[in-house]
């Protein structure tokens, strides 16, 4: 921007601008210094032109200054003008305020004449007005009861109660106490001050138990709270959310001496910025919004979860739009506490501003357990007519599947009952069933506990909706008779003990640890009533854990606190309530007169529960843990205790005390039924089936083992049903297994002892060698080992078979008495390994389920009362090992059983003679009866072995065979050549018998028995040919065994004297 941009140049001379901006701006600086300028003109070429051009840059300057000088002239014309016109102003208002002050003065001259007359008027025209007030006050004031009564009707209880209280105040005044036209009105304000109260606390007492929408309210427009419908049991809303909204400002009015002051003296409002206009345009807007609140949160999100709507800032809720705007009003419009925790403020504010408080409470803590007692009887009823209703639309086997829906779901398998019917037609299902010592409804899966837990899941949550209504209301009477007490009581003796007493008068008794206790007590008959079990019982319990636990004399102030939590723990009736005089009006308005103390009927939950009885303590325990922790989040810190002490501590004094001792005397006396029994270790099986991994399908599982498997899973359900006594129930069933263990090792050593079998397997060497054999990997993997130690080739598997045959040949001659011959034992032992297999791989299973249940629950916060050891689940992964190595053992006595069959019936060929003069067409006898055995034995062990195991316990004959066979020749001293076609027959007859067994590979038995074959065919060959097959396979038979056919005489074969040096020559060369 230039320097002359702002002068005022007109438009028709805009080329002054562009003259003046060739103008260099050194002459228009502050210190202008002329000597540059006129040594430039004297030292310039052309003098004349420059001395030219300054003079047409200052007549430049001075046409700009002309334009400028006549611009600004008209505006000093302009200026000057105004001025005078404001000095003539001036001067026409002094003489104008002189005239004024002359008129005034005559005025005055004139008034003060008549001062006195004057005054006179102005006293009477003050006395008119106060008449004219006191007239408008008393025909208000005559309205205002025909006013309370359609507030009342309206359910606009907060502003009956104010215009009662401003009324009340008003007929107090100076003036109006002396008229006697407003006696009458006297009187009905003060009847209505009961009706009111008896209106309050009955809506009130309806809402605490969610009951408003029955009882109290007869238009849907009209209702202010929740409703009394069905929850989910899964409520995720947080339940501590309403107590934690609580804080409003308790200090709205002073209460004293029982009656409320407002802040004002006329009965309005001293609070400073309340809009009335907002007020006045609630009644229709507002209302409407109101109203649409009340129905979301009485409808929920249709789920059954309780929605916490938040009231729109600037807006009242409907049953405040037709009161008069004071500190609560602003309180409860500020407030964002759910609508029906809005509602129970302005109840308990109502019976605070009337001054009834100790009679509420007094009238709240004799209704409680009647109340409470009722709510859970309905609720058993409407849960039985569901039912009831229920059965007539579906069938039997739909019930049966819809009942217990959520029980256990997630958590232990449940045990499928085989449907397969044994070889004798009974119901292997009926079996384990009349085995459990409870009935099919009464176990951890049952109807009876599906139904248990999904009532006491309903009627506690119930509970826990109504206790939050206490929690609300309580801590509200607890502040304002805090404040009260405070205000009475001096500081000198403001001790604790003092103010909880007082603070307990004040409110009539009641107080949120009084609620919880009548609540948590009628919970507890109930599930007395559930588990069949006696309150006096359970008292008796309870006294001597109580003398237990207060070992030392304790002192009175000891045994008053409510502090020892056994005391709550098995108490059924609540001390004797008080009621105050206020609480003599609200009891001729209908109130019962009768106390707690009364006998009450049950609940009737026989009607719902198709049996009762202490096992159900299993369903009981989770909703009542549930409860627990839900009303621990409620509690305010003075009652933490209570939640701790009250209902689950009796539930688990119960189970500990009576529940766990009768269900271990229970299973103890059906384990040692089912493993007493004659036919518990019975193989039964139809002999024409075969094998199935299932015991669904028919796997021959015996009957005591599979019971005890039954059994064990039982336990475990109730175990999983109790976290906290998981490890005492596991406990049980290692109790149970190791009787169960014991019963088996007793029928195992009955089947082998005194047998050659047992005493061979626990050699040291023999029992290296079986792990060695690579035939052992088909057995059960005990825990932490390994069924083969190396990776052997064949060539080390046959030096480990072959060892193992030299050890058992060696032991010849076997006797038949060290065998057992009876082919039951031989089956049993069978079907005992199968068995134990079956109930380690269950056992394992069962300890890997609770371990991941347990450390889910650990994982958890919320669950407090788990167990937290995993040595439990330790046991029983040992218990599974010890049981797979019974299995084991039964397997490795089957395998060497057969060996020792095989070698007792093949040493028969070193006492015969082979000089046979005809071909005979049958294997010699000892074959045949071997032969026969092999496939009698495994023809029975067929349904109950796999048949890898088969292949194993059959599966050393055919190299013991082999090897007896080839070892028999050294015993020989003479052969011919029927006598080696004999020989060959054996070996084909036992080849086939071997392999008609499925599992056995034929290949392998065929190899090794051709290898039999070959070496007794070497000796029909002449001498020479034999030692060219030497030359050619050496290595195919030992030194000794070449050895040995040289030494038997054959008919017809020439052998040199140096034979043996020549062969012993070959087989070293190479």
């Amino acid at each position: 921007m230039g320097l002359f941009d702002g002068l005022p140049v007109s438009p028709n001379k805009a080329y002054l601008r562009d003259e003046l901006s060739r103008i260099d701006e050194s002459w228009a600086a502050a210190r202008f210094d002329s000597l540059p300028h006129v040594v430039h003109i004297l030292t310039s070429k052309d003098r004349e032109s420059e001395v030219q051009f300054l003079k047409e840059q200052s007549d430049i300057i001075e046409e700009v200054v002309d334009e400028v000088v006549h611009a600004y002239h008209s505006g000093f014309n302009k200026a000057i003008q105004n001025y005078s016109q404001i000095l003539r102003l001036f001067s026409e208002s002094t003489d104008s305020i002189g005239v004024l002050k002359v008129d005034l003065a005559e005025a005055k001259t004139r008034l003060s004449a008549r001062n006195k007359q004057l005054h006179q008027l102005w006293y009477r025209s003050v006395t008119l007005r106060h008449i004219i007030s006191l007239l408008d006050q008393i025909e208000g004031i005559a309205k205002v009861p025909a006013r309370i009564e359609k507030l009342i009707a309206d359910k606009q209880f907060y502003a009956a109660v104010q215009l009662h209280v401003q009324s009340t105040l008003m007929l107090e005044r100076e003036g109006l106490q002396t008229v006697g036209a407003l006696q009458d009105v006297r009187s009905e304000l003060t009847k209505l001050r009961g009706v009111l109260f008896y209106k309050v606390l009955e809506d009130l007492h309806a809402h605490l138990y969610n009951k408003a929408a029955s009882s109290v309210h007869e238009r849907d427009d009209e209702m202010p709270t929740t409703t009394a419908v069905a929850f989910s049991v899964n409520n995720s809303q947080p339940l501590s959310r309403r107590t934690r909204l609580l804080k409003v400002d308790s200090q709205i009015g002073v209460h004293v001496d029982g009656s409320y002051r407002p802040s004002s003296v006329d009965g309005g409002s001293s609070f400073d910025g309340y809009d009335e206009d907002g007020a006045l345009e609630l009644h229709d807007d507002a209302a409407s919004e109101g109203y649409k609140a009340s129905i979301r949160v009485n409808g929920g999100d249709g789920n059954g979860n309780l929605k916490d709507v938040k009231i729109v800032p600037r807006q009242m809720p409907i049953w405040l739009s037709n009161s008069t705007p004071d500190e609560f009003l602003e309180a409860m419009k500020k407030s964002e506490a759910p609508l029906h925790v809005k509602y129970l403020q302005t109840m308990v504010e109502c019976l605070c501003m009337l001054g009834k408080v100790a009679a509420a409470g007094a009238i709240i803590c004799q209704r409680l357990r009647p109340a409470i007692h009722e709510i859970i009887t309905s609720k058993i009823k409407a849960h039985a007519e569901l039912v009831n209703s229920s059965r007539s639309g579906i069938g039997q086997g739909d019930r049966t599947a819809t009942v217990g829906l959520h029980f256990m779901k997630g958590q232990l398998g449940s045990f499928q009952l085989p449907k397969q019917k044994r070889q004798n037609g009974i119901s292997l299902t009926g079996t384990l069933l009349a085995v459990s010592p409870v009935s099919p409804v009464m176990s951890p899966t049952g109807k009876a506990q599906a139904s248990a837990r999904e009532v006491l899941d309903s009627i506690l949550d119930t509970v826990v909706r109504i206790f939050e209504n206490h929690v609300v209301v309580g801590e509200i009477l607890e502040s304002k008779s805090t404040h009260l007490t405070e205000v009475n009581t001096p500081r000198s003796i403001s001790t604790d003990w003092n103010l909880d007493s007082e603070a307990s008068q004040v409110t009539g008794g009641y107080n949120i640890g009084f609620s919880l206790t009548v609540l948590q007590s009628e919970c507890q008959q109930l599930i007395c009533e559930i588990l069949r079990a006696t309150p006096e019982a359970a008292s008796a319990d309870a006294a001597v854990q109580t003398a237990r636990l207060a070992s030392k004399a304790p002192s009175k102030e000891k045994r008053d606190r409510s502090e020892d939590g056994l005391t709550f723990a098995f108490r059924f009736t609540d001390a004797t309530i008080s009621i105050p005089n206020q609480g003599v009006d609200l009891i001729r308005q209908g109130w019962s007169r009768r106390g707690p103390n009364v006998s009450q009927e049950g609940y009737g939950s026989a009607t719902v529960l198709p049996e009762q009885g202490i096992y159900l303590a299993a369903s009981v325990y989770r909703p009542v843990l549930q409860f627990t922790d839900k009303v621990a989040s409620m509690l305010p810190k003075k009652y933490a205790q209570l939640g701790n002490d009250g209902l689950l501590a009796f539930v688990e004094n119960f189970v500990k005390d009576h529940f766990l001792p009768t269900m271990f005397v229970d299973y103890r006396k059906s384990v040692q039924q089912a493993i007493s029994s004659p036919a518990a270790f019975r193989p039964r099986a139809h002999t024409a089936a075969s094998y199935t991994p299932l015991v669904e399908k028919g796997r021959p599982v015996l009957q005591g083992l599979l019971a005890i498997d039954f059994l064990a899973k039982e336990v475990l359900g109730w175990a999983q049903a109790m976290p906290k006594f998981a490890g005492d129930l596991v406990k049980y069933v290692q109790t149970f297994l190791e009787r169960t263990y014991e019963r088996c090792r007793t029928s195992y050593m009955e089947a082998v002892l005194e047998k050659q079998t047992y005493m061979l397997i626990g050699r040291h060497d023999i029992e290296k060698l079986m792990r060695l054999d690579p035939a052992s990997s088909c057995l059960p993997n005990p825990l932490g080992q390994s069924n083969m130690d190396n990776n052997v080739s064949d060539a080390e598997s046959f030096e480990i078979e072959l060892e193992l045959s030299d050890l058992l040949l060696a032991l010849r001659p076997i006797k038949q008495e060290n065998l057992i011959r009876d082919d039951n034992k031989i089956i049993l032992l069978a079907s005992l390994s199968d068995s134990l297999e079956y109930v380690a791989d269950s056992i394992e299973r069962l300890g890997q389920t609770n371990s991941r249940s347990s450390n889910q629950v650990e994982e958890n916060p919320k669950h407090r009362h788990t167990r937290t050891s995993s040595a439990p689940i330790r046991d029983l992964a040992s218990f599974a090992d010890e049981y797979r190595k019974l299995a084991i053992d039964c397997l490795k006595v089957l395998r060497v059983e057969m060996q020792l069959e095989t070698i007792f019936h093949m040493q028969e060929m070193t006492n015969r003679q082979y000089l046979e003069d005809q071909d005979a067409e049958e294997p010699d006898d000892f074959i045949i009866s071997l032969t026969a055995q092999i496939t009698r034995r495994d023809e029975a062990m067929a349904p109950f072995v796999a048949s890898s195991k088969r292949n194993y316990i059959f599966g050393g004959i055919c190299s013991i065979a082999a090897t007896a066979s080839i070892k028999a020749l050294a015993d020989m001293k003479s052969i011919n050549l029927f006598g080696v076609q004999q020989i060959c027959r054996n070996s084909i007859a036992l080849e086939q018998a071997l392999a008609a067994i499925p599992s056995i590979k034929s290949e392998a038995v065929q190899q090794r028995l051709d290898h039999v074959r070959t070496y007794y065919e070497l000796l029909n060959m002449p001498f020479e040919a034999l030692l060219a097959f030497i030359v050619e396979h050496e290595h195919l038979f030992t030194a000794a065994e070449y050895a040995n056919l040289l030494k038997v005489q054959v008919p017809g074969r020439e052998i040199s004297e140096d034979a043996q040096e020549r062969v012993s020559e070959i087989l070293s060369s190479h």
